[in-house]
Formats: structure tokens, sequence, C-alpha cells
């Protein structure tokens, strides 16, 4: 046999175990990053079912289902007393609606009036935000009764009241830069600031933006009606 054949033989033999070796090496490498990966998810499922468990997790979820459905029963409570919406009311309503709720916000407004009109779609945007407090409107004309016990001689007029009580009053827009294009924000702050209304939380962002949208409608319909 030619010693240069037996020597090529011999070493392709040679090379051929060690790539079997290390076939079988990467194999054993695999099962073992296998058998870690199931060991791994298997400590996660006991951790898991470890935290369902826990009784101070669970009493946090029962607490917090507690406040939701108390805070939804409020709400409600509230909107049947007529709050979380700009509602228009009579004469003979008037002392029912503001001694029925402690903070009441009750527009004087003459229908003709454009600034009126600009008030109501502040308003209007603002109720169904701040459901604390009720926000009625009253035509100025077929309330003279009212409008002569409460001095109003300049519209519109925003007559804040507490427990039954008139503590303060927006007169026109002399507080709110005495100009027409006066943000709903800028309303917002200063009824705030009179502590009429509480200050909006984070969460109610969303139903805020949304209120504003409508505005922004309401706002064209107020351009409309002016020309």
């Amino acid at each position: 046999m030619d010693p240069n054949s037996v020597k090529s033989t011999l070493s392709n033999l040679a090379f051929g175990n060690v790539m079997a070796a290390a076939a079988r090496d990467y194999q054993k490498e695999l099962l073992a990053q296998g058998k870690a990966q199931a060991s791994s998810s298997n400590n996660e499922e006991v951790d898991l079912d470890e935290l369902m468990d826990d009784p101070e997790l669970e009493k946090l979820h029962a607490d917090r289902i507690a406040a939701l459905k108390k805070e939804a029963e409020k709400r409600e409570s509230m909107k049947r007393q007529g709050h979380g919406e700009y509602r228009e009311i009579t004469e003979g309503d008037f002392l029912g609606e503001v001694t029925g709720s402690e903070k009441v916000i009750c527009h004087f407004y003459h229908h003709e009036f454009y600034r009126c009109k600009i008030m109501d779609k502040h308003l209007k945007t603002l109720a169904p935000i701040h459901l604390d407090t009720k926000f009625i409107k009253l035509d100025a004309e077929n309330a003279p009764f009212f409008v002569t016990k409460l001095g109003i001689k300049t519209l519109p007029c925003v007559v804040l009241f507490r427990k039954g009580i008139a503590i303060d009053r927006l007169v026109g827009f002399q507080d709110l830069g005495g100009k027409d294009d006066f943000s709903t924000k800028t309303l917002e702050i200063l009824l705030t600031k009179k502590g009429i209304i509480s200050e909006k939380k984070d969460e109610e962002e969303d139903e805020y933006d949304e209120s504003r949208r409508r505005s922004v409608r309401s706002s064209a319909t107020v351009d409309s009606d002016s020309d």
C-alpha cells in the first residue's frame, strides 16, 4: 500500500473523530441549556402562584375594587341630583336646586347676549368633569324675583352657591381678562381658586380632552349664531 495513501486515510479518520466529538459536545450544551430554561420557567410559575396567593395583594385588590365601586355609586348619586351636565332650570326650580347640593354654579343669562353664549360654552364643557359641583343656568328675564333678590345688574352673571348661600359671583368677564376669547382652562382655574370646584385629577385628563373637543364644536355654533 502506498505510504502516502495510508497517511491521508489516517488523517481523514482523525479529523472525522474530532468533528464527531465536537458534535457530541454541542448536543450536550443544547441539552443543558434546555434544562436550565425549563428550571427557570418552573421557578417563575412557582413565584407567580405564590404572588397570587399573597393575602396582602388580595387585600389591596379587594380594597381597590371596593373604592371603585364606592366612587361609581357616588357618581350615580350625583347624577341623580342633576350633577354631571349643564342644565337649564326655571325660577320655580331655583331654590330646590341651589339648596339640594353642597356646591352649585348658576349662570343668570339672556338668550340674546353673545357673551352669555360664550359663558354657556365653557360651563357646558366643565360640568361633566367636575361632578361634585352642580352646573345650572337660569334665564334672567324669566326670574325677576331672584334677579332682584340677588342684586344682579349685569349679564352674564355666574353666582356661586355653597350649601344654599351665595358666596361669590363672576360679573361679565371682569375676572377673565375682560375679553371674549378666554379659554375654558382660564375659567376652570378661576373657579378652582374660588373653591367652588375641585382641582382636576390626572386620570380625568381624557375626559377633559373629550369635553374640550365637544366645546370646540359648540363654539362653531356660537359663532354661527352671532353672524
